[in-house]
């Protein structure tokens, strides 16, 4: 399996893969799957990929050997929009010529790209492609999009991603949703690549190979896992008791039940389990 993310931003675009690749528990080995179509005063454009190894290096070499006067190429693209049409029609025509035989021997034709750059005077755009060949683009209510193994990290993402924020802290908390992937799931592993794009630049501003000797990565690591404990014995314990108190779960004039069972699967009458702020004299409420 796979973790990549990228996030479209007003400053320009962060992309960041891992490199594990499995076919089980004791297949495990390393492939990198971020690829850059970079001509230099023209254009930048990264493709991420996810899925079966096999079929995603299918559509990059099919993409890499298209030249500039191919009708497909990604190096005659007026747009980025256009771009991520012809990256789809490239995952079309490896389905056209895989796909049957896979399905023969029980193979599904699983594919998830994740595709941006800029092509010219035009903004930076973000997209995600799917094993039809069909995709989506982000938008600034969701600047980012993800693929593989994408819960794990997706929550730091929600609550710090703007349009607005900056490279570097889009490029931090990159690298905090994969420390989050990485510590919950084992399919997904160093090392990691990581590009920012700024707008305008046409070439790529920065990259950086992230392996476990990496001192700002392990500090991220680190740090982040500190400062969630911290943050978590911070907060107040709930109280069981009291309506009024900080951080009650008690609702004033309520009691609370869970629903019973007895011997034979019929439903129990409601029993006190805990008395939640109830006024003396005051009915049952399940």
């Amino acid at each position: 399996m796979t973790y990549c993310v990228a996030a479209c931003l007003d400053a320009g675009l962060v992309f960041l893969s891992d490199s594990r690749t499995n076919a089980g528990v004791d297949q495990v080995s390393v492939a990198r799957k971020l690829n850059v179509f970079e001509q230099p005063g023209d254009r930048v454009m990264v493709l991420l990929t996810s899925g079966n190894l096999a079929i995603s290096q299918a559509v990059v070499n099919l993409l890499a050997q298209l030249d500039s006067d191919s009708p497909d190429s990604l190096w005659s693209a007026p747009d980025m929009y256009e771009a991520a049409r012809r990256v789809g029609e490239a995952v079309r025509r490896v389905h056209d010529r895989d796909a049957e035989a896979l399905s023969e021997h029980g193979v599904d034709f699983n594919i998830n790209l994740i595709f941006g750059g800029q092509i010219g005077a035009e903004r930076g755009r973000l997209f995600q492609i799917y094993s039809a060949g069909n995709f989506i683009e982000s938008s600034p209510d969701v600047p980012y999009v993800q693929i593989g193994e994408a819960k794990y990290g997706k929550p730091i993402l929600d609550r710090v991603l703007r349009p607005d924020t900056s490279l570097d802290e889009a490029a931090k908390c990159a690298l905090i949703s994969m420390d989050s992937t990485l510590r919950s799931n084992i399919s997904v592993g160093l090392p990691l690549d990581m590009l920012v794009y700024e707008s305008g630049a046409l070439r790529v501003t920065h990259f950086a190979h992230i392996d476990e000797d990496n001192e700002y990565f392990r500090m991220i690591r680190k740090t982040w896992g500190e400062r969630l404990r911290q943050v978590f014995g911070e907060i107040a314990d709930p109280s069981w008791t009291e309506a009024q108190a900080t951080g009650s779960l008690a609702a004033a004039g309520r009691l609370h039940q869970p629903h019973r069972l007895t011997p034979g699967g019929n439903t129990a009458d409601p029993a006190p389990l805990q008395v939640l702020a109830q006024d003396p004299g005051r009915s049952q409420a399940s």
